[in-house]
């Protein structure tokens, strides 16, 4: 998988991570987008915008299109988020 922009939409890149075979999804988080049940991400990001100290876990396809989205008041907060939906992605993160 390539490489996030550095944007995805106006939030800077601060972490990502693709999500293959050294990742489990947990199950214990589901993502409804237009009253449809997603299935796993291809990649994960935590993005934040320029005015604002909060981060954004998003849950994108190959093409770092956002599928899904949480917002977390701290990086350390998002981090656990994706833990808790991915296990194994704390040790896959890349600093962008």
């Amino acid at each position: 998988m390539k490489q996030p922009p550095e944007r995805i939409g106006d939030a800077k890149v601060v972490r990502w991570s693709a999500i293959d075979d050294r990742h489990r999804p947990t199950g214990m988080c589901r993502h409804v987008t237009g009253g449809v049940l997603q299935g796993p991400a291809a990649a994960l990001a935590i993005c934040q915008h320029d005015a604002e100290r909060a981060f954004y876990l998003f849950g994108c396809d190959a093409e770092w299109n956002v599928i899904t989205d949480t917002w977390h008041a701290t990086l350390e907060e998002a981090l656990e988020q994706a833990e808790f939906e991915y296990e194994g992605v704390s040790k896959t993160w890349s600093t962008a």
